[in-house]
């Protein structure tokens, strides 16, 4: 105790300086440490190479082959012809046309009605969570069977929808929308757009919570309204997000046969095939040359879609800044 004072009063009543201890230096590379990192990645490697890159490799050699499972005992070369065969098929032009209607008729309404359910949930109101639950709820469920969940609502004879319409007097007799070319599509469409509105909400939502408030205060300050508050501010703010959201929430439609095969494997009269659901069609059938060389073509056109999209929203995120 005695020592202690009388080395404080030595030093002017002032506690001695301890020594900042430097940081520690970062570990150098060995070949140990390499080879540890690798013995640990080699497993889940070893995983991706057999399940993965395996199958993709062998499903693409397929579509330069006769491979059809009718006469397995010819898998000779072909080279093109499996492509030719795909692009000379009379229902192409057909399959190609809902593929593009499917995309366009289901991102942009999920785009705006998810838009507006985030901008609603962003605001405090009671029972918010519960509200924030009912909405993210149908992205827990399968596809598949959100498909066979509308197939029973669009039925013509006992389906809600029909009851629905006729009490609202907007119908006279049931109409059959999913045997009908005329509505089938639509009924799909419709299906699509409840089932990936969740998405876009929760995608939305988190960016939303990501804009401080000092922003709107500051518009507010300047009296600027709500719409040129939304402009302004809210979408230039969170404008990556919306980009990066649209391009996977594209790419994941394009290849979402789910719910279209289980409202109507693609009929009446392949009216609702798109290019995944022909695809698993010709697949059905045997004809595994030909449905590989479909695959290529769809992989190809995904990421010529994902680089030519990357780059024109850099460049214009590139011209705002």
């Amino acid at each position: 105790m005695t020592a202690t004072k009388t080395g404080a009063a030595g030093n002017g009543g002032v506690p001695p300086v301890r020594k900042v201890r430097q940081g520690r230096r970062k570990p150098e590379f060995t070949a140990r440490r390499g080879f540890l990192i690798a013995v640990f990645m080699a497993p889940a490697a070893i995983f991706v190479a057999v399940f993965t890159y395996y199958p993709m490799i062998a499903g693409s050699q397929m579509a330069f082959r006769h491979w059809n499972l009718s006469d397995l005992t010819d898998t000779s070369w072909v080279g093109l012809q499996n492509f030719h065969d795909v692009f000379a098929d009379p229902a192409w032009g057909t399959v190609l046309g809902n593929t593009g209607i499917w995309v366009v008729g289901s991102i942009v309404p999920q785009l705006v009605i998810g838009f507006a359910l985030a901008l609603w949930l962003r605001r405090k109101f009671p029972f918010r969570g519960l509200y924030q639950a009912l909405v993210f709820f149908p992205w827990a469920i399968s596809g598949f069977l959100i498909g066979i969940l509308f197939r029973w609502m669009f039925n013509s004879e006992f389906g809600v929808v029909n009851d629905l319409l006729q009490k609202a007097g907007l119908i006279n007799e049931p109409v059959a929308w999913l045997a009908d070319p005329d509505t089938a599509m639509f009924a799909v469409l419709v299906a699509n757009v409840w089932y990936g509105v969740t998405f876009f909400t929760i995608m939305i939502l988190a960016a939303l919570q990501s804009i401080p408030e000092e922003l709107y205060e500051a518009s507010a300050l300047d009296g600027a309204g709500k719409v040129r508050t939304l402009f302004q501010i809210t979408i230039p703010y969170i404008r990556v997000t919306l980009a990066l959201t649209v391009l996977l929430r594209i790419i994941w439609i394009f290849n979402f046969p789910d719910l279209i095969f289980g409202m109507t494997g693609g009929g009446p009269n392949n009216e609702t095939h798109i290019v995944t659901t022909w695809m698993i069609k010709i697949t059905q059938q045997g004809d595994y040359g030909r449905a590989s060389a479909l695959g290529l073509i769809i992989v190809a056109s995904l990421l010529l879609f994902a680089v030519f999209f990357l780059l024109a929203t850099r460049e214009k995120r590139e011209v705002r800044s």
